[in-house]
């Protein structure tokens, strides 16, 4: 398949071609897409697990995509945004696709197309979707962009879906409250398929989604459930408990964070569910918990000061943040004369609820450094001080130019034993990871 004459042949063309092709850059709905699936063929043949949620898709997809490729299948992840690069959003066997493998299913969708205008996701979806079909995997964990009911992503039929977390995020299109959202998001169960929700107190109008279309509804805490010993002393080890299967004695998972059992139990219910079709032993889930990775989630880059990024932006994963922040303290021997401190490095998109990520790390963050956000849906730094720091403001803070700025300066006053912590956006994580490849050269 190459590209049709005049049409872009790089993926750098392609991607700035696309950004074009429809009046608004969110615009949710199946039917345009699933027109356009129709006249592709697409069929994915793969047993197919998708997962929504407010936060922890990307962790939920990453430890799938660990345990799985431990336990010998092909595994094929699609995961959006992406840090530094496009391909980041389409792995398979844990490699990200490389350009000349994209190319070309960007070109059958643009023949698929005709005169149907698709926004950036859904043109991109389709695309790696058909990589996907082409490519012979034998399980597809795709997560949902945003929302569930009407993402592109859900054009697909899944055999197991997993919804994470239900919280307020993109309230202007998702709605108002847990309830609205949680309607959005159940969609992506399907009738008599496993049906996982993590969340420990959903909302009622996902539980009587469920039930209305006859999904096999499997909830935290009640079909599936998380056992950690009592001792603090005891060796950092947990259970899994099912409706039938039991895992014990596991370590934890190699992303950090209380939070990430309770992904990791969704995704172990999950492959219960999925028994019959993608069996996977003891041995691959303990492979799959050490070596799962996923840049820019409680990252923790070595050195002193110790520097963590995670892609935090709403007030639910900054309750999470905060709570692993004050599971591990900052390292070195912290006095009373001398305590060592946190920094946050910390930017926003406009669009997000900034005052609410701020109380939720009062308290655990010493020094605020304010950087701005470019773009649409940018937020320069004062408008971000206005919103976030009215008087009396939570500590001490500081406005920068950019991340980079905002860490050359936070890096040279911090001491050895203080810890530097870069969140709020997916595009701050991407600078912070932008300024510190520079500074490794």
């Amino acid at each position: 398949m190459t590209p049709p004459i005049g049409l872009p042949d790089t993926l750098e063309a392609w991607l700035a071609y696309v950004e074009g092709l429809h009046h608004r850059p969110v615009d949710l709905g199946l039917d345009r897409v699933r027109e356009v699936a129709d006249r592709l063929a697409l069929e994915l043949k793969a047993v197919r697990i998708i997962v929504g949620g407010t936060n922890g898709k990307g962790s939920t997809c990453a430890l799938l995509d660990a345990i799985l490729q431990a336990a010998g299948y092909r595994v094929a992840r699609y995961a959006s945004p992406h840090l530094l690069r496009f391909n980041e959003r389409a792995l398979i066997q844990g490699q990200s696709a490389t350009d000349a493998e994209l190319v070309p299913h960007f070109a059958a969708v643009e023949r698929a197309r005709g005169a149907t205008t698709l926004t950036y996701f859904e043109f991109t979806t389709l695309a790696v979707l058909s990589w996907f079909a082409s490519a012979g995997v034998d399980v597809a964990v795709l997560e949902v962009g945003l929302g569930g009911r009407l993402d592109a992503v859900n054009l697909v039929d899944a055999d197991c879906a997993i919804v994470t977390t239900v919280d307020l995020d993109h309230t202007e299109l998702l709605g108002p409250t847990r309830e609205h959202i949680g309607r959005e998001k159940a969609p992506i169960f399907r009738p008599g398929k496993p049906a996982i929700c993590v969340d420990p107190d959903p909302p009622a109008s996902l539980l009587q989604y469920a039930a209305a279309i006859g999904a096999d509804l499997w909830c935290l805490g009640r079909d599936f459930s998380v056992q950690v010993p009592a001792d603090p002393r005891a060796p950092r080890q947990w259970t899994y408990r099912g409706r039938h299967l039991h895992r014990a004695s596991l370590a934890w998972p190699a992303l950090r964070g209380l939070h990430q059992l309770r992904n990791a139990a969704g995704v172990l219910a999950a492959l219960e569910s999925l028994a019959d079709r993608l069996p996977v032993d003891q041995q691959a889930v303990r492979r799959g918990l050490a070596s799962v990775h996923l840049p820019g989630r409680f990252q923790v880059v070595p050195g002193r000061p110790a520097i963590i990024l995670d892609v935090a932006h709403n007030p639910h994963a900054a309750q999470a943040l905060a709570e692993a922040l004050r599971q591990q303290a900052p390292p070195g021997p912290a006095t009373q004369a001398a305590p060592a401190l946190t920094h946050g490095v910390f930017g926003m998109l406009h669009d997000k609820d900034a005052p609410g990520v701020v109380a939720a790390l009062a308290g655990v963050i010493d020094r605020w450094h304010l950087v701005g956000t470019g773009g649409a849906r940018g937020l320069a730094a004062d408008a971000l001080a206005a919103q976030a720091f009215t008087a009396p403001a939570p500590a001490p803070s500081s406005r920068h130019d950019s991340v980079g700025a905002a860490l050359d300066s936070t890096v040279a006053a911090a001491g050895p034993d203080d810890r530097i912590v870069v969140f709020g956006s997916f595009v701050i994580v991407a600078d912070a990871l932008r300024w510190l490849e520079r500074r490794s050269r």
